[in-house]
């Protein structure tokens, strides 16, 4: 159950990293992300679009390697991802763009959950 989470939650970040990417190459997305306010981003957005795919990278290999059984520090990661993921469905619930509110929200609330599911059953 664990593992399937986990790869549920990589296709997840995958999805979100498509858009993160595309909003770093300058494309028309920026309504989807950090708060919707900028339909191209600004530079130092769109590095911080490149940066969140590498940290997206990163989430989904620890939560994969925990639910393969890896312990360690590993553990206390996917519990601050648990509280990462659910701190991000508030922000985006709050965000003043509708396209952030209606897909961020239950992107987040996905990944919040699969995390606990991780974190519960590893």
């Amino acid at each position: 159950m664990s593992l399937a989470a986990a790869v549920l939650a990589t296709f997840v970040l995958a999805a979100i990293s498509v858009v993160q990417i595309a909003a770093a190459t300058g494309r028309p997305v920026g309504r989807f992300v950090w708060g919707g306010q900028h339909e191209v981003l600004p530079r130092g957005l769109r590095i911080g679009s490149a940066l969140s795919v590498v940290l997206y990278a990163a989430m989904a290999a620890a939560l994969i390697s925990r639910a393969a059984g890896r312990e360690g520090a590993l553990v206390a990661v996917v519990w601050v991802l648990v509280g990462y993921f659910t701190l991000g469905i508030a922000m985006n619930a709050a965000s003043r763009s509708r396209s952030e509110r209606a897909v961020m929200t239950p992107a987040c609330a996905m990944l919040a959950g699969c995390s606990l599911l991780v974190a519960l059953s590893a």
